[in-house]
């Protein structure tokens, strides 16, 4: 396994042990309570980690016929 896949946890502890930490209203980040903000940035953070390792595998490139 190639440590770049590696990338792919940090979401899911952001997830699992953020939210319960960030689980609060004060202070407002854009116009959201913290904890909805939390959780849209880390669906854009986990979509930008996804493209990165789309991006850096290079599996998929080497197709020859």
């Amino acid at each position: 396994m190639k440590p770049l896949y590696f990338l792919v946890f940090i979401p899911v502890v952001a997830f699992l042990i953020g939210v319960p930490l960030a689980n609060r209203i004060e202070p407002y980040v854009l116009g959201l309570p913290f904890s909805m903000f939390w959780t849209v940035l880390w669906v854009i953070l986990s979509s930008l980690t996804i493209f990165i390792l789309y991006r850096f595998d290079q599996h998929d490139e080497e197709v020859s016929d």
